[in-house]
């Protein structure tokens, strides 16, 4: 790998250091490929953004040797998901059965499991992570994409590679830059994010809180609740407007034992909108350019799976195209292979959160009456060992990754 001067190359770069693009250029650093990771901030602390870790993914860390050491990392476990709907608490998945090393989910910062892999990467004379490094626009011969062009601390440059990897989010610049077409799904809601301080004697919430027109999230984050307020599409504005006062009162409202902590709620600097968007791509690829995790499908935040969809993007791509990469021979063929891999689950796994999107959170935040429990919530109260099905889905997914034994 050279970096230095105007002539930049490597073998892979890799733009977007989320979870995506740090384990795979983790895997492909691990199998012998020389690997950069363009990160356009300068460092992952960044609040709100997802931060579950599902049994799916700590299979993978465990396949790669690491599980032990990453969950010494601070981190909450999750074997059962509840909801209280009105009054009365429902267990929607119980993860205690699944075939995993570990039946739950993690809660842990994403800036700590991106830190862990960056640290871990790092042992490997191939991987180099450069941070403040935002590529801008995609640099072509002909059809063919050949590197990135990219503005960093110490100005612009040119980063030549036999592959790039748009790893780059929802707002991908590599993905608009190469005209590939998106296909938006929609979603009838958005998201608002706060932090409110925890206490020991707080009552347990793995899920959220479903009423009269409003959904309400608590995520146990150890010293602090990690709160989300589902809001229809489009209406933070209308929150907004309503002012503060009337803001803090509606979560009393609905979380009654956190009234008087939520002064902490200062200003609106304190409250932060995620606009959701469900889309995916309808090709991944263009010749010397691969997008995955969200700058290929954009998740509802439905089940939190978006993180865990990424990394099995990530294990995928490395499973397929390493080899490749090494003999400096990835085709378009190849690059195809990881969408025909990957594109049954994330068109079963958006399906689903459609599902609950349109079925259930719409017709709620439209409600004006208590909700009543849907038949398949009635089900999996009566029938206990049904929660395994939600469990394993959510837990796993619709086909799991596992990583390639490095030669």
């Amino acid at each position: 790998m050279t970096l230095s001067g105007n002539g930049r190359t490597a073998r892979c770069c890799v733009v977007g250091g989320g979870p995506a693009g740090m384990m795979l250029a983790f895997l492909l650093a691990r199998a012998g490929v020389d690997v950069i990771v363009l990160e356009k901030h300068k460092d992952f602390l960044r609040d709100f953004r997802g931060d579950t870790i599902h049994p799916s993914t700590l299979e993978v860390m465990h396949e790669l040797g690491l599980l032990d050491e990453f969950l010494k990392l601070p981190h909450q476990e999750v074997r059962r998901v509840s909801v209280r709907l009105g009054e009365e608490r429902m267990t929607l998945a119980d993860l205690t059965h699944l075939p995993t090393r570990c039946r739950f989910i993690a809660f842990m910062p994403q800036w700590d499991f991106l830190n862990f892999l960056a640290a871990r990467a790092e042992q490997y004379p191939g991987f180099q992570l450069r941070m403040q490094a935002e590529a801008t626009d995609l640099i072509r011969d002909g059809e063919r994409i050949v590197g990135v062009r990219v503005r960093g601390p110490e100005g612009a440059f040119e980063l030549r590679a036999d592959l790039v990897v748009g790893a780059d989010g929802r707002h991908s610049v590599v993905r608009e830059r190469a005209g590939l077409e998106v296909e938006d799904l929609g979603a009838p809601m958005d998201v608002l994010w706060m932090r409110l301080s925890r206490r020991p004697d707080d009552e347990a919430e793995t899920l959220g809180r479903i009423d009269v027109g409003r959904v309400f999230v608590m995520l146990d984050r150890g010293d602090y609740w990690q709160c989300a307020l589902v809001i229809p599409k489009g209406s933070a504005d209308e929150v907004r407007r309503r002012g503060l006062p009337a803001f803090r009162e509606l979560i009393a409202q609905l979380a009654p034992f956190m009234r008087d902590r939520l002064h902490e709620i200062r200003d609106w600097d304190d409250v932060k909108l995620l606009t959701v968007m469900v889309d995916r791509l309808r090709q991944w690829y263009r010749e010397g350019l691969l997008c995955i995790g969200d700058a290929a499908h954009a998740m509802s935040p439905v089940g939190g799976v978006g993180i865990n969809l990424a990394i099995q993007d990530a294990v995928a791509t490395a499973n397929i195209l390493t080899k490749p990469l090494l003999r400096n021979a990835v085709t378009v063929d190849d690059l195809g292979a990881v969408q025909r891999r990957r594109m049954f689950p994330t068109r079963a796994t958006q399906w689903m959160q459609l599902l609950i999107q349109n079925r259930v959170l719409r017709r709620v935040l439209a409600s004006t009456t208590p909700p009543a429990p849907p038949l398949a919530f009635r089900l999996l109260q009566r029938f206990a060992i049904l929660q395994r099905i939600p469990a394993r889905l959510l837990g796993l997914g619709f086909r799991p990754e596992h990583v390639e034994r490095s030669e």
